[in-house]
């Protein structure tokens, strides 16, 4: 709930458009929807989820891009949040992006989807601006997820691209982004 109340609370606050990959079912794209209609200011908000099936898990369905769908309509956030069925690499999503959003302009970037955050944030890095708050799921936990992301985030605040502000929830970092190489 901490995660969400943030995720809510910077979507709020920052400075310009919001990026998500991994929207799931849409928890955090819910709470940052409301975030955004709570500052009373036009923020483009775009979110990527490439959807499919989930099994055992506590939220398992069969489809999650319209269990997401479902979501935003009942929270009526649907008209908030512009929506790209696709995975984060494909060609066609990086290329929505770059033209919605221009470079150095993103103010909140949620991550929430595989283990390669590193891999994202090489791709869609450019669009961050400066200070830009960043939300990491998995950093700790018991998920195949959590070692490698943990290992990635460290290694970016090793190099002086991201800051630590803390970690909340069940293992959720969260930090800013540093456009340059900068110290802390």
């Amino acid at each position: 709930l901490d995660v969400l109340v943030l995720a809510h609370h910077l979507a709020r606050i920052c400075d310009g458009p919001i990026l998500e990959i991994g929207s799931f079912v849409g928890g955090s794209t819910i709470a940052a929807a409301l975030g955004v209609r709570a500052s009373g200011q036009a923020k483009r908000f775009i979110s990527i989820e490439p959807g499919g099936r989930l099994k055992g898990h506590k939220l398992a369905t069969r489809d999650i891009f319209k269990r997401l769908k479902k979501n935003l309509a009942r929270f009526g956030v649907s008209d908030a949040v512009t929506l790209i069925n696709s995975c984060a690499e494909d060609a066609s999503a990086v290329s929505t992006v770059q033209e919605a959003l221009a470079p150095g302009t993103v103010g909140l970037f949620i991550f929430d989807a595989h283990s390669n955050v590193g891999h994202d944030l090489e791709l869609y890095g450019d669009r961050l601006k400066d200070e830009c708050w960043v939300i990491i799921d998995d950093y700790f936990g018991p998920t195949e997820k959590a070692g490698p992301t943990r290992a990635q985030v460290d290694e970016w605040v090793n190099a002086g691209r991201l800051s630590t502000l803390g970690f909340f929830g069940w293992g959720t970092w969260v930090g800013q982004w540093r456009s340059t190489r900068q110290s802390i």
